[in-house]
């Protein structure tokens, strides 16, 4: 992640190119094991994402404040740095990849039950399985999307075609 980065001499983003990424992920792997553990664990790794994706958008104004100086229109600046990385990351990260693997996972539960005669246990199991496979598939197709959709509307409001990059 963070390697080809460190040797061409461009400056690691903690949040973007390091295991610290994988926090982003934690609500998905809670939704994936919902049948299996209780639903306070469920919540705690939407806690875990959402405070991935609050630090990224902190850091991403920190960053800003200090590439713009003094100049006029910093506030501004730093305020659309930390609106835009955390609308971004909480569509991307957590809200629109939580609903769909709690979807995905409560169907497969669903018709698992209808059309096997597994036990409950190995249909929860199964299910999990379903729904951690899932993760790496959905994850470009939604960042893809959620940029489209700020582009075509937030970023707009800006107009400057800032991304949370």
């Amino acid at each position: 992640m963070g390697h080809g980065k460190e040797k061409t001499g461009e400056k690691v983003d903690i949040y973007r190119d390091t295991w610290v990424r994988f926090l982003g992920y934690a609500n998905e792997v809670g939704e994936s094991f919902r049948a299996l553990v209780p639903v306070s664990l469920v919540w705690g790794s939407y806690a875990v994402s959402t405070m991935y994706v609050t630090a990224d958008a902190v850091d991403k104004g920190r960053k800003a404040a200090v590439a713009h100086g003094d100049n006029p229109g910093r506030t501004t600046r730093v305020a659309v740095a930390v609106v835009d990385t955390f609308v971004w990351q909480a569509l991307a990260s957590v809200i629109i990849p939580g609903f769909t693997i709690n979807r995905l996972c409560a169907g497969s539960l669903y018709l698992l039950g209808r059309t096997t005669k597994w036990p409950l246990p190995v249909r929860k199991w199964t299910t999990t399985a379903i729904g951690l496979s899932a993760i790496p598939f959905i994850i470009t197709p939604i960042d893809r999307s959620v940029d489209f959709l700020l582009d075509s509307s937030l970023r707009k409001l800006y107009n400057e075609g800032e991304k949370h990059k």
